[in-house]
């Protein structure tokens, strides 16, 4: 949100006649909890106001649920507030492919933090293979030393060790790393509009993530993923065993994704709506 806020405030002082900005995530801010965390929220919202302060404004949010609180918390005008589920995929490099046959790959690819649920996908595949179910846990991503919620390497590493997880590391070709997956996991405490989940679905993969916002806005509950309550590892591995144990309905699932994201995360689309919004604020300047 450090952008948006920002560069909000500069277009202000520096009397800029339009601003678009693009709320992708409510950040770490609106999702910890305790006394100083209320007191940040009240500076950001005082801030968010500011920032919002302009006479021809768009602001874009990736789920209804960011919407509606930075509309209240910043008072936007109806007209001000546009609903853009996400940065959009690109459909020609992200592929509708088969599931795999073979040992099933589940993957988490993120950026390395807690509140990505990092650690309870770890407790999920740690309690699974116990259970002697069949299956590779990858993890795909760097932790984020300048974000207070990052998991260190050595963390992560000591998981690898355990042979609990595999660790991937940071990857450019995640349209490759989905082609070799089953089942893509997300169990974050809050999104805006989770971009791995659009590949995900566009590469037909089902999605087993958390019912938070942003997240339960990339998927069809039942049709194209499975919901679960944040941090609880327990049903997020019930639901990771269910797909694991019923291929026809991964396939399904994935037939089901792919067609979403053909109808609504083509990034062509995506790059169509915003030009749209171009045009319409520097008509009404």
């Amino acid at each position: 949100i450090k952008p948006v806020l920002l560069g909000g405030i500069a277009a202000w002082l520096a009397r800029v006649n339009c601003v678009v900005s693009s709320v992708s995530g409510m950040g770490y801010v609106f999702i910890k909890k305790g006394v100083l965390t209320i007191l940040i929220r009240m500076v950001v919202s005082f801030l968010y106001r500011l920032a919002f302060g302009h006479k021809h404004l768009r602001v874009i949010f990736h789920n209804k649920t960011d919407l509606e609180e930075v509309s209240k918390v910043a008072n936007l005008l109806p007209k001000e507030s546009v609903l853009i589920k996400g940065s959009g995929v690109n459909l020609n490099e992200f592929q509708f492919s088969p599931i795999p046959q073979g040992k099933p790959i589940v993957v988490l690819a993120s950026r390395m933090l807690v509140d990505k649920g990092v650690k309870e996908f770890v407790e999920a595949a740690s309690y699974l293979k116990k259970k002697g179910l069949k299956a590779r846990f990858v993890l795909v991503g760097e932790p984020d030393t300048e974000n207070n919620a990052s998991l260190s390497k050595k963390e992560i590493m000591a998981w690898k060790d355990r042979n609990i997880i595999e660790y991937w590391g940071h990857r450019t070709d995640m349209n490759k790393v989905l082609s070799q997956a089953c089942i893509v996991v997300l169990p974050s405490y809050r999104e805006g509009m989770p971009k791995i989940l659009l590949e995900a679905a566009a590469s037909g993969r089902p999605i087993v993530t958390t019912d938070v916002p942003g997240c339960r806005d990339a998927i069809i509950p039942g049709i194209t993923g499975l919901l679960v309550p944040e941090r609880n590892s327990i049903a997020l591995s019930k639901e990771i065993e269910y797909l694991l144990e019923n291929r026809k309905v991964c396939k399904d699932m994935g037939y089901e994704g792919r067609m979403l994201a053909e109808k609504f995360y083509d990034i062509r689309a995506v790059i169509n709506k915003h030009m749209d919004i171009y045009s319409e604020l520097i008509q009404e300047a």
